[in-house]
């Protein structure tokens, strides 16, 4: 199956929300919280963490990470393909571009969106 990058960052944004949600990912619960060795994640506190590890789990508390899709969402609906007409008249309107900022498709906002999932199975070396 082929896929091609703006549905791979879809997919992948959704599967960063729906972990978020099934985190208790909402403002009610409260921000995750480090402190020393532990984090408090407002159902429960664990402890044992070395410290620089409690403030990285911390800092991936659900609300932020919805706050964080939302954010790549709307910069993915900005970046759209703009295909070559291949018109003779419009020697510029030779290659695919992005409809937003003109750069060669895929653009480099939605290489770098890419860039964190290198590891996942879907994606391409092409896009790197």
């Amino acid at each position: 199956m082929t896929i091609d990058l703006p549905d791979f960052l879809r997919a992948r944004l959704a599967e960063e929300d729906d972990l978020a949600r099934r985190c208790d990912g909402n403002d009610e619960c409260g921000k995750w919280v480090a402190s020393s060795d532990s984090v408090d994640f407002c159902q429960v506190s664990l402890s044992g963490f070395p410290p620089t590890i409690a403030q990285h789990v911390a800092l991936h508390d659900p609300a932020r990470i919805l706050r964080e899709v939302d954010a790549k969402r709307r910069i993915l609906s900005r970046h759209t393909l703009s295909p070559a007409g291949g018109d003779p008249e419009l020697p510029w309107d030779d290659q695919d571009d992005c409809q937003y900022d003109g750069e060669p498709w895929p653009c480099p906002d939605l290489l770098d969106l890419a860039l964190p999932y290198t590891d996942h199975p879907d994606y391409r070396e092409q896009w790197y």
